[in-house]
């Protein structure tokens, strides 16, 4: 009975409650500043949302909010301890951010809205938590970044030097083709490296891991710049022999099968080979356990110029009506600021 009544117990108990008593009013400020800053841009929200589920390029970001949390629970022991202030300089950096998300509605470009609209909450969370704890977490809200979606400035470019990747192992595998531009004309027929060829996905995909990867693996910057390097590189190359081989392919097999081969090849199993093969060849080189990574409690104590930030803390409450204005503010001058198109929307 007696174990029976502890599940019973432990059921009834609400989140709320396994949450330190000191956090507790943290956390109602910070999840109101964040209504107040979705509301705000909830367009955007909706935009990035979009993108996030139903443009390939995107999927990955659907996880960053679940790689954001574990990066959290990782820190739960040290977080319980600590004790969050609010930062009143924080404010300047909402400012910017919405700043940046006004100039984005305005002037149509998307990626200055979005970026915008996610800095916001990173600057809402570091005004409110203050910087002592914002170092605490400063994985997670690095990682929050990640939310943007991103790359598609980087698509043509790809797509040259994936079709430059593709006709010299065309040429060198045997096979007689000439370029012009992303045309690859082939004996078979006239291969294009279409923006969905362009590898982009793939490459943002892995520099979103690699930052993860490079932060919670590794100590040395030197390592860390050459994963870094190599998560770049090694997508860019690996999609330029991906292309290849759907060329290859289509000389003996028909270009049908060299598509329909290619799409589930790409599709699937492409990205699980590439992104296997850069972490057998980093594996030996990890140097600690993702539960270390990151500053300590100790370590942030030594540090100096957190002490002398720490003396513009605010309480949460005036943080939370700063935060609250400066989006009125913001929402006020999009509404009265006639829309600038300079540029066609990207991102």
């Amino acid at each position: 009975m007696q174990p029976e009544k502890l599940t019973q117990d432990w059921r009834q108990q609400s989140i709320a409650d396994h949450v330190p008593s000191a956090w507790k009013r943290p956390l109602v400020m910070l999840a109101l500043a964040i209504t107040a800053l979705v509301v705000l841009a909830a367009r955007e929200w909706g935009e990035m949302l979009h993108q996030w589920w139903n443009i390939d390029t995107y999927n990955h970001i659907l996880l960053v909010p679940v790689i954001v949390g574990w990066l959290v629970w990782l820190k739960r022991d040290e977080l319980g301890a600590a004790t969050a202030k609010g930062w009143l300089p924080g404010l300047g950096l909402v400012a910017v951010a919405l700043s940046l998300w006004t100039l984005g509605r305005i002037t149509g470009i998307n990626l200055f809205a979005h970026a915008g609209a996610v800095g916001a909450i990173m600057a809402a969370a570091l005004a409110i938590i203050g910087p002592r704890i914002s170092m605490l977490l400063a994985l997670p809200l690095a990682m929050t970044a990640f939310l943007v979606p991103f790359g598609d400035e980087i698509i043509p470019p790809l797509q040259m030097i994936t079709a430059e990747i593709a006709i010299w192992l065309t040429l060198a595998s045997g096979v007689p083709a000439e370029i012009d531009g992303i045309y690859i004309n082939t004996p078979v027929g006239l291969f294009i490296v279409a923006e969905a060829c362009s590898g982009v996905k793939f490459l943002v995909a892995m520099v979103t891991l690699a930052v993860l990867i490079c932060f919670t693996q590794f100590t040395s910057w030197t390592r860390r710049a050459a994963f870094m390097l190599a998560a770049i590189i090694v997508p860019i190359l690996a999609n330029g022999v991906r292309a290849w081989g759907t060329i290859y392919i289509a000389q003996s097999q028909g270009v049908e099968f060299a598509e329909g081969f290619d799409h589930i090849f790409y599709g699937w199993i492409f990205f699980a080979i590439v992104l296997v093969i850069m972490l057998a060849g980093a594996w030996r080189f990890f140097e600690r356990d993702p539960e270390d990574a990151g500053f300590t409690s100790e370590e942030l104590s030594a540090i100096p110029w957190i002490t002398r930030l720490e003396r513009f803390n605010a309480s949460q409450a005036a943080i939370l009506i700063g935060i609250t204005i400066l989006a009125v503010l913001a929402g006020i001058a999009v509404a009265l600021t006639p829309a600038v198109a300079i540029a066609a929307p990207i991102g």
